[in-house]
């Protein structure tokens, strides 16, 4: 089942933020993201914060429906309206993800997308993105999304391999991935991704090659691959522990690691996060990039979390909750906090650190700039950089990013 919420104080009932979170929003872009909380089945890794017809059956009633999900999504997009008052910034990016956004009729997407036009307006760049699971659309549904403004597709693939998918519980068929790239490409997107997940218990380096190889000839020209973390409290969790199926060591994730390295590099893909290729500048997820760099967003949707200038709050899990806060006048906010310098320096360095640029020297303290020292002739960041100013990791400093930011935020 989906983790738990954070602790944090409460949100409003208008949802007001502080005085102090408009401070210096001019500089900085802002960007929605627009949860979809609705799964066809519950994949057996996932700890996300979704729901089947199953789950939401008795708990919610009309109000947790996907049928009128889109409207009451839109409720609060017009709310962010109110508590952002006279922000003049259009929306840059908008991501929509869950769950299975495709779940919802075409129609839905757009309008959703269609309340942030209206109310704030969207950047003449935007870049408006859905994530899609491979076996929910059609060539007709993906001309309907494109016509209506999306330009950038997310489609979840995760693996090549029968035997790998039936492992995560994942439904689509192998191949179907790589034709919904061909038919985005036909309906006239201009960037699409697949996601991919290694480290899968069962899969083999062969294996591993082989998705890699299918999602290299499907033409996207973004790849995310990330190891699988096995969450507590899900199925896959239940079913190591009884034995049923075996756990995956980190040298296993390091060595599926430098493969896909190996091979996305070797395709023309370059890496700019530590688990994101592009084949071009223009191919990044700027919405991403927008966490990276600790911009503004607004999370739209159950359990979606929103960051603006400093502040930041999480919503009520449960769609039934969500939907009833909205429809009453209230903000689904279930708690928030307010950063602190030293909290935005601190993820400052844990996020920007990941990505190729690196995360700047002078956020570091005295300690902080000793560990740099050291990782840098340990081979762990890049010398170049470095002399101009940055920790950025070298590829052997990304297989132990988190041991490299644990000790350059002392």
């Amino acid at each position: 089942m989906p983790s738990a919420l954070p602790d944090g104080e409460p949100v409003p009932a208008d949802g007001a933020l502080p005085a102090s979170a408009p401070a210096g929003a001019a500089d900085r872009p802002l960007g929605f993201y627009l949860h979809v909380p609705y799964c066809a089945t519950r994949c057996g890794y996932c700890d996300f914060n979704t729901y089947t017809a199953t789950e939401l059956r008795g708990t919610g009633g009309v109000l947790a429906s996907r049928d009128n999900y889109a409207e009451t999504l839109v409720d609060e997009i017009r709310l962010a309206r109110k508590v952002l008052g006279d922000d003049p910034r259009p929306v840059r990016t908008v991501f929509v993800g869950g769950g299975t956004p495709t779940l919802l009729a075409a129609g839905d997407l757009v309008r959703m997308l269609g309340a942030i036009r209206e109310e704030f307006g969207l950047a003449p760049d935007a870049e408006v993105t859905t994530e899609a699971n491979p076996e929910s659309v059609d060539p007709a549904y993906l001309a309907e999304l494109r016509a209506g403004g999306f330009n950038r597709i997310s489609f979840g693939m995760q693996s090549a391999r029968q035997h790998v998918l039936r492992i995560l519980d994942r439904t689509h068929t192998p191949g179907r991935p790589e034709a919904c790239v061909a038919e985005a490409r036909a309906a006239g997107f201009d960037h699409v991704n697949l996601d991919l997940i290694y480290g899968t218990p069962g899969e083999s380096d062969d294996d591993w090659r082989a998705s890699l190889d299918a999602a290299i000839g499907a033409g996207p020209d973004h790849v995310s691959a990330y190891a699988l973390i096995v969450e507590e409290g899900t199925q896959l969790a239940r079913r190591i522990r009884r034995g049923e199926v075996p756990m995956t060591d980190d040298d296993v994730h390091a060595d599926r690691y430098l493969i896909a390295e190996e091979m996305l590099s070797g395709a023309g893909f370059s890496w700019y996060e530590v688990s994101n290729w592009a084949t071009s500048e223009a191919g990044r997820c700027l919405h991403n990039e927008l966490y990276w760099r600790g911009a503004d967003w607004w999370g739209a949707g159950p359990g979606a979390h929103s960051h603006v200038g400093g502040v930041r709050w999480w919503n009520v899990k449960h769609p039934g909750a969500y939907a009833s806060a909205l429809a009453e006048g209230r903000s689904p906010g279930a708690g928030r906090e307010v950063l602190s310098a030293e909290d935005r320096r601190v993820e400052r360095i844990l996020l920007e650190l990941r990505l190729r640029e690196g995360v700047p020297l002078d956020l570091l303290r005295e300690e902080g700039m000793a560990a740099a020292g050291r990782a840098l002739s340990e081979g762990l960041l890049r010398p170049e950089p470095f002399a101009e100013g940055h920790a950025a990791l070298t590829l052997r400093g990304r297989l132990l990013a988190d041991a490299v930011v644990r000790d350059l935020v002392d």
